[in-house]
């Protein structure tokens, strides 16, 4: 299957090993991270969100994956983007192309990751979790509905796109803004309320105040450029950091993913 190949150790002051290697069939590049000592480790796939992982990046998975990592959690980075084309992401491209990285095509991304993550002897593989935001969020919602995690957690993920009773192989957990005016928090409410009343183990929880990317360490700011197709021609989308938000769900990671990775 071509899962993994080492290609450079890199540093990192909490982790023992942190490793760039390439996953899966089409050799997509990822960044590994490991906690200290010789496990086994949980682990968890962080879905990068519409940025990508190159340099325009919006920086909220890596934190995401350091905030894990303290917390004893292995976790590795799939980079859906940089070698199909698409370094600087795919937030503002208008190309047609942008179906070859499609939440749909990166649910294998994401199952390739964990795939790669069962190989290493430091890894628990029946705790491997998956978590993504936004374009990443909704990678994660379709790779959930086939088996290979544990448990998953979706940050404002655009929820429209799914169709019927959404019925995921393990618990998922939703956490969006009230104020999400780029993948909005309604269509998620009535999925999990849905999904919740057909027996699903799916829950969300809907900050107040709160726009997309409520994690960012950046201040809120509109870009008329975003691809938006909930807007009105379908550009422009607000962004912006809520420390109140990010605290509490920094929080609700660490408990959802302690009762169903630990």
């Amino acid at each position: 299957m071509g899962l993994g190949r080492l290609i450079l150790p890199v540093l990192a002051s909490s982790a023992v090993a942190a490793a760039d290697l390439r996953v899966g069939p089409d050799q997509i590049p990822a960044q590994l991270l490991k906690p200290e000592g010789p496990g086994p480790f949980p682990a968890v796939v962080m879905a990068h969100d519409c940025s990508g992982l190159g340099p325009k990046s919006g920086g909220a998975p890596r934190r995401w994956a350091r905030e894990l990592l303290s917390l004893g959690y292995v976790v590795i980075l799939p980079d859906s983007f940089s070698t199909r084309g698409f370094p600087d992401g795919v937030c503002t491209d208008p190309s047609p192309r942008r179906i070859e990285v499609s939440p749909l095509r990166r649910a294998r991304d994401v199952r390739d990751a964990a795939a790669y993550l069962r190989t290493l002897p430091y890894v628990d593989a029946r705790r491997i979790g998956l978590m993504g935001g936004s374009h990443g969020g909704a990678t994660t919602l379709n790779a959930m509905r086939s088996a290979g995690f544990a448990a998953a957690i979706a940050l404002y993920p655009r929820c429209e796109n799914i169709r019927g009773v959404y019925r995921p192989s393990a618990p998922v957990r939703i956490l969006t803004g009230e104020k999400d005016d780029w993948t909005p928090a309604e269509p998620c409410r009535k999925l999990a309320e849905e999904a919740g009343a057909a027996g699903q183990p799916v829950s969300i929880k809907i900050y107040p105040g709160a726009h997309h990317a409520f994690d960012s360490p950046r201040p809120e700011r509109y870009v008329g450029a975003r691809i938006n197709p909930v807007a009105p021609g379908g550009r422009g989308a607000t962004t912006g950091g809520n420390p109140e938000a990010w605290a509490d769900s920094r929080k609700e990671v660490a408990a959802f993913f302690a009762a169903h990775l630990r």
